[in-house]
């Protein structure tokens, strides 16, 4: 997609959605870190019940990382993938404390060196928590990206570079959230709601329930 039309459908997406911001409840880096590694292939509302109960028993990474691993699976197995979930957050942790003081660490680099954290999950946290500029490519970003044509790719590294080459540094973030909660709450993946929708004539889906001139 040019550029210009890519700045233009964004631009109707941050009209569309003035107050877009993430829907994961967290203070901090580490309540970030823990909540968007909870939510892979989990709903935000859902991961919002399970971390008060997991940050009342480990409110840091220095708790995190001594876990017993049946206790934590047992409080985020609602958040489902709870085996893998569970061994990847306190190893994490172990590794705050061993290597960055028991914090967070605030680069992308360092932050995919936890166990864990890979593209997608280390540009949630370096955006929401450290106020970096990054785009991260959900189920939700993908589809829309792919079918409006805004930056159409086979994988989720794709679409994220297609992103970053169409949009300008300073938004990437705000895009993100505005391209995610129009493919939750208007681009849906089984009923689009093409009609009324803000960037149709903007769309190049074949297949979208309406027809501009």
């Amino acid at each position: 997609m040019d550029k210009l039309i890519a700045m233009e459908l964004v631009e109707r997406l941050f009209a569309a959605f003035p107050d877009a911001k993430p829907e994961l409840d967290a203070d901090g880096a580490f309540e970030c870190l823990v909540a968007t590694v909870l939510a892979a292939q989990c709903t935000d509302a859902r991961v919002n019940t399970v971390m008060p109960g997991l940050l009342a028993k480990w409110p840091d990474a220095a708790g995190l990382a001594v876990a017993d691993v049946s206790a934590l699976e047992e409080v985020i197995r609602p958040c489902g993938l709870f085996k893998s979930k569970a061994a990847n957050l306190i190893a994490a942790a172990r590794r705050m404390v061993e290597v960055y003081g028991g914090q967070v660490p605030g680069t992308l680099a360092e932050l995919r060196t936890l166990p864990g954290v890979g593209n997608k999950t280390s540009n949630v946290v370096y955006a929401n928590a450290f106020g970096g500029d990054a785009i991260a490519v959900d189920t939700h970003v993908f589809r829309v990206s792919n079918r409006t044509g805004l930056a159409p790719g086979k994988t989720p590294d794709a679409v994220e570079a297609g992103l970053r080459e169409a949009l300008p540094r300073e938004v990437w973030s705000r895009a993100h959230l505005a391209i995610l909660l129009h493919g939750r709450r208007v681009c849906r993946a089984r009923a689009p709601s093409c009609v009324g929708c803000g960037i149709a004539d903007l769309c190049g889906w074949s297949e979208k329930l309406i027809k501009t001139d």
